[in-house]
């Protein structure tokens, strides 16, 4: 193999078990497959690409230096939205949103959402989600598709209430990051082939003190962060970052309390291999493939894996375009589709949302896109991710950091997701050798078996039954039993 194709195979092999997701939307359309659309275009998105295959060291970063911190006089009430396009009769929580400087020289603004909880919500923790992708919106697929208060009718105009929001147990802020994801922008546009991990960390880290700065009443309040997917990544590197700055500060020190993070991608190798056992035990892949990968492919260096290797990775790639691959046994976003599923999740959602945030009326409640964006907004971000700067093979050092400090650390795997598998998930646990405290067990919800879940010395894992890689898209009621656990710190119910 010369050269370049071993360049272009080892991006392929990596950036495809890594999740960089290059889609416009969450929606489950016919044929979507992340990792056949990576196998097709690779030579034309990859070429660029650079990869650091180190881990996240902000310790490394001995100097002090105070973040940019602008004026938010006035701006709270400014960002208070009075009513959404659309809104149901009976909202009874109040929500803010709008841009949070982060580099007034660049002219960098991070768009959030913010929803307070319905009742006692001054004594409410608050909760900052994330999405992934990397490039993926924490406000149209996190808030309009998952947790949030809304969810976007068919007609892409009209809101209803979710019975199942995340927000009766925590005040929730929903950001879009790093600039360019979404609503999110910077005036200097080369800013956008700047994104990476820890860029994304610090611009979070910004946007968050200047927020408390913004919604003072916040600042001593218990801080908690979750995130999905690649958020894997995200939510332990901001994590480490605030414990490392509160230690050296004269600004706020954050409060924070504990992190969760759901069918992440931690680890390169735990979620190759993962992937391929979940795919063979769920009858997706042949005794071949599965005999050939695991032969043939180590999961160590990308750049190091063999032909043989490739082989046998694209006849998986291929063998995944006809499913929905964030929910194996879920239906696809097609008209012509009349298949049955566990799944009650509409796979037409990211269309309704992506009609609604596109509306100018929707757009001006929000106080969103006020510097006339010459694109559409979108779920996901292609451009942010094919320009991706760093990407740590895993982040475990990371995580068992986390653990040894005084926060919570849990893990929580929809089981019908094939992205990032609950095998992927059970691996790298196993891969942290921490011994467990209470065993394996069913936890209940609607008196029904919500999951299963395993707590270790320093770490908590729930699974969460028939729920797929968007686990409250799937399992609203499941999904805030889980969240209520996880924000008062106590395991899932017994019963």
């Amino acid at each position: 193999m010369s050269t370049k194709a071993e360049l272009h195979f080892s991006l392929l092999i990596i950036l495809s078990y890594q999740l960089v997701v290059l889609v416009q939307c969450y929606g489950g359309r016919s044929g979507f497959n992340p990792l056949g659309e990576l196998l097709m275009r690779q030579g034309e998105l990859w070429k660029e690409v650079r990869v650091d295959m180190s881990t996240m060291d902000w310790s490394s970063n001995t100097e002090y230096s105070p973040v940019y911190v602008g004026c938010q006089d006035g701006l709270k009430n400014a960002d208070k939205i009075e009513s959404l396009p659309g809104q149901p009769h009976g909202v009874n929580f109040d929500q803010y949103s709008g841009y949070v400087t982060i580099d007034a020289e660049k002219g960098k603004a991070l768009f959030y959402y913010f929803v307070e909880s319905p009742k006692k919500s001054s004594t409410k923790p608050l909760l900052l989600w994330l999405n992934g992708g990397p490039g993926c919106s924490s406000f149209g697929n996190g808030a309009m598709m998952e947790l949030g208060p809304f969810r976007v009718k068919s007609d892409g105009e009209t809101l209803y209430l979710n019975e199942y929001a995340w927000n009766k147990e925590a005040n929730i802020i929903f950001l879009e990051s790093p600039a360019g994801v979404g609503f999110s922008y910077s005036n200097t546009t080369s800013d956008y082939e700047l994104s990476g991990d820890k860029r994304t960390a610090e611009d979070s880290y910004t946007f968050l003190i200047n927020w408390l700065e913004r919604f003072p009443e916040y600042k001593t309040r218990d801080f908690f962060i979750a995130g999905e997917s690649y958020a894997g990544h995200f939510v332990p590197q901001l994590a480490q970052l605030i414990l490392h700055r509160n230690k050296n500060t004269s600004q706020t020190v954050i409060n924070l309390r504990g992190i969760a993070m759901g069918n992440a991608y931690i680890d390169f190798k735990t979620c190759s291999m993962g992937r391929t056992d979940y795919f063979w035990t769920h009858a997706i892949i042949s005794d071949e493939i599965k005999e050939g990968i695991s032969t043939n492919c180590k999961f160590l260096i990308p750049k190091n894996e063999t032909s043989q290797c490739q082989e046998y990775v694209q006849q998986e790639m291929e063998v995944l375009r006809n499913i929905y691959i964030y929910d194996i046994y879920a239906p696809l976003c097609d008209s012509s589709s009349n298949s049955s599923s566990i799944a009650t999740f509409d796979p037409c959602s990211a269309d309704y949302i992506n009609i609604y945030l596109n509306n100018q009326q929707v757009q001006r409640a929000l106080h969103a896109n006020v510097t006339a964006l010459p694109y559409p907004w979108e779920s996901c971000s292609t451009n942010l991710s094919r320009h991706w700067k760093d990407i740590p093979l895993s982040m475990l050092p990371v995580i068992r950091e986390l653990m040894a400090s005084d926060i919570s650390v849990w893990l929580y795997s929809g089981d019908t997701d094939g992205m990032v598998p609950i095998t992927s998930t059970r691996y790298a646990i196993y891969n942290l050798g921490t011994p467990v405290k209470t065993r394996w067990y069913p936890w209940y919800a609607q008196d029904e078996v919500g999951g299963y879940a395993e707590e270790y010395q320093n770490l908590t894992f729930v699974t969460i039954r028939e729920a797929g890689h968007f686990v409250p898209s799937y399992q609203p009621a499941r999904a805030l039993t889980f969240f209520s656990s996880f924000i008062k710190g106590k395991l899932p119910p017994l019963s």
